[in-house]
């Protein structure tokens, strides 16, 4: 195994890793002060005192002479600071009606390279504005913009992303939500549930008609028949007397619950009228449950009001409490004669609350009494009326669109596309004997695979590592930040999975010399430079060796700025032209453009120019490499005494004049594995092909010499 032979490179490894654990940046919070949000929210609203528990603030619109409360405004950094792309965290200004819609959002702060002299914010700006009027309640969906314009009311509501930078809006939108969630449930009543995205809903095309009983026989009505027995068990510890000598068995109280909004349910209990006003009093994704007392003691005590909560009836959902509030509907309902007279309510969980009709709604009905006389104690127990939904009434959820998971989904048939060209890579790298036989072949496959790269992964998949990465890694580690934001990006987290995996078996060439976007664009120049006939320039050596130290100089400057500003570093990452020449496809202002085309252009005379002598992924990943396993260059004795054959002919100079390969520089490129196994190109082999063909030659005979 190879080790790190040089003293130096352990010392850089010890001192950047020193650095990224030591490192203890405090958190981010928000900027915004009260000054600054009178500013954004002028007259006719008003913004009251910050909250002292909660870093949120008011604010209120007049009404004659009273101030109405219109909403919560907040930065999303305070409540959720996902790290963006670039590894620090976007801070939007978001404001939240008291119903949970978004008065406005904007955004605040942010580091994403693509949007950082790339595409410009203005996209980034318009992305954020499509928020205004959409609701937490409703399923929010990056992608076709087709139900646009259906009413605010609807479940499901679909914005424009932004084409490449997926990974940036996906981040943005999940930093959004989480934030407003957090602030909904502590200040607008949202229950502290799951997402309302990743519960399941109840379904719209099960009805057929069937009457109470066939409702209870479905096990969509449920019941619990409480006996006067049971309530004086309950009791019998509490010092509370209930006297039901010889009514044991007498029912106490019967309850009856129904999921009322499942048209199962609904359309067969209420008139069609009752059915559709029922619908409009409630959001898609809110939960009507009716819920009927029969017997002496009902779940409506003597203080209940019409519209309220009631005091004596509670809903929970594994340890998650859901607030009842009746709906106060009139509308008559088809029950059996024996329940015509009986207490029925219907009640309304809002969608944000968390509620998942998939699962076991625990309904419990609170029985009191008193104990003592004088100072009377109240004493409390609670009967369990479990209800669960049959499983054919209710749709699962099919992903986790805001989080990274539905992005992976969605190009699961790219990645495996680029699966696939892994594996045909490894295979090829690690037997490369077939595909260097004749200069031809390797040529024509290392061309292909190239064109692959360039438009494939890098213009159509956005593919392209970056220094970026490394940054982003660099800060998130100082701040402390988890780094679960990679995984917005699945193209980029898949290639450097197989770059880590190659780093440790070859070297740093792998990824150089077949994976890099922009330095498969720089070969192709290269090669129809070379076929229109310029000519390269080669540096001498010593010369050649000097300057590759500049990327690791560049290399240096770039993570100390990440560790210091996120501002500098936004600017100093921009000495690679990834972005402009693979992300933008030279869609950008012309300082960016002139330097990746100048780079180009340089590389037409200085063979990769950029990869040799200034990229900083380059050096990073140099360095990495040199705890690789193998050394996978085949060598003889005679290279480099005498042959130097591989060392002329290597573009990239990665071959010392004794032969020896320098890893940290090879590009993988298998030209001199091609020319170490051909007889005709191997000065050894041609040498041995020469003695073997005069060791089996005649001696010719002299002329007039005897027999």
């Amino acid at each position: 195994m190879a080790s790190l032979r040089w003293p130096w490179t352990a010392w850089l490894l010890a001192l950047v890793l020193g650095l990224l654990l030591g490192a203890a940046g405090p958190a981010q919070a928000g900027v915004m002060t009260r000054d600054d949000m009178r500013k954004a929210f002028p007259a006719p609203l008003s913004v009251g005192e910050k909250d002292t528990q909660l870093p949120v603030w008011p604010i209120f619109r007049q009404d004659v002479t009273t101030p109405i409360l219109a909403g919560y405004v907040f930065e999303s950094i305070d409540f959720a600071p996902i790290p963006g792309f670039s590894g620090t965290p976007l801070n939007l200004l978001v404001a939240l009606d008291p119903k949970g819609a978004f008065l406005d959002v904007r955004v605040l702060s942010h580091h994403e390279p693509v949007f950082l002299e790339g595409l410009g914010e203005a996209p980034l700006f318009r992305f954020a504005d499509q928020y205004k009027g959409l609701s937490l309640q409703q399923n929010i969906k990056i992608g076709s913009n087709a139900n646009r314009g259906e009413e605010r009311g609807s479940a499901n509501v679909y914005i424009d992303g932004v084409a490449k930078a997926t990974a940036s809006v996906r981040i943005l939108n999940q930093s959004l939500l989480s934030s407003a969630l957090r602030v909904a449930r502590a200040r607008l009543g949202f229950a502290g549930g799951q997402d309302p995205d990743q519960v399941a809903r109840v379904r719209r095309d099960t009805y057929a008609p069937m009457d109470w009983n066939a409702l209870r026989k479905a096990g969509l009505v449920q019941h619990l028949a409480i006996t006067h027995g049971m309530v004086e068990k309950a009791f019998e510890d509490s010092g509370v007397e209930v006297p039901v000598a010889g009514r044991e068995n007498e029912i106490f109280s019967t309850l009856y619950v129904a999921y009322l909004n499942a048209p199962s349910v609904g359309r067969n209990l209420l008139s069609e009228p009752g059915w559709q006003h029922l619908l409009g009093r409630i959001d898609d994704g809110d939960h009507a449950l009716l819920v009927i007392a029969s017997g002496p003691y009902s779940f409506v005590g003597d203080k209940f009001v019409r519209g309220a909560v009631p005091d004596r009836l509670t809903l929970k959902q594994g340890d998650l409490p859901l607030e009842l509030r009746d709906l106060d509907l009139d509308d008559p309902l088809k029950l059996p004669a024996d329940l015509r007279g009986a207490d029925a309510k219907v009640f309304r969980v809002i969608g944000p609350a968390g509620l998942d009709p998939a699962h076991t709604l625990n309904f419990a009905l609170r029985v009191t009494r008193d104990k003592g006389m004088v100072y009377p104690e109240r004493i409390s127990r609670s009967f369990a009326v479990p209800y669960t939904l049959p499983a054919d009434q209710v749709t699962l959820p099919e992903s986790d669109n805001k989080g990274w998971q539905g992005i992976w989904r969605a190009r699961a048939w790219e990645l495996a596309v680029l699966a696939a060209a892994l594996v045909l890579l490894g295979v090829v790298l690690a037997r490369p004997k077939w595909i260097v036989a004749t200069p031809t072949r390797l040529a024509r496959f290392r061309t292909g695979y190239l064109v692959f790269t360039l438009v494939f992964i890098g213009w159509f998949a956005q593919g392209q590592l970056s220094i970026v990465n490394i940054t982003a890694l660099v800060q998130a580690l100082v701040a402390r930040r988890e780094l679960a934001f990679f995984l917005y990006d699945p193209m980029t987290v898949a290639l450097w999975a197989f770059v880590a995996l190659t780093l440790v078996v070859w070297g740093r060439g792998t990824f150089c010399g077949w994976l890099c976007p922009f330095g498969a664009m720089q070969e192709l120049v290269a090669q129809v430079a070379r076929f229109a006939g310029i000519r390269r320039i080669k540096l001498h050596r010593d010369l050649d060796a000097k300057l590759k130290w500049v990327k690791y100089a560049v290399l240096s400057a770039i993570v100390g700025l990440a560790v210091v500003s996120p501002t500098w570093t936004d600017s100093a990452v921009e000495v690679e032209p990834f972005k402009t020449a693979i992300t933008l496809g030279f869609v950008r202002s012309w300082p960016f453009v002139a330097w990746a085309a100048g780079l180009l252009l340089l590389n037409v005379f200085l063979y990769k120019g950029f990869c040799r002598y200034l990229c900083p992924l380059g050096a990073g990943l140099g360095l990495l490499g040199r705890v690789r396993l193998l050394r996978w260059i085949p060598r003889r004795k005679e290279c480099g005494t005498p042959c130097q054959t591989c060392r002329h002919r290597c573009e990239y100079q990665a071959i010392r004049p004794s032969g020896a390969i320098v890893y940290e520089e090879c590009f993988q490129c298998l030209d001199c594995v091609a020319i170490h196994d051909s007889p005709q190109r191997c000065a050894p082999l041609i040498a041995r092909g020469r003695a073997r063909v005069i060791a089996i030659r005649p001696l010719p005979t002299l002329a007039g010499s005897e027999a």
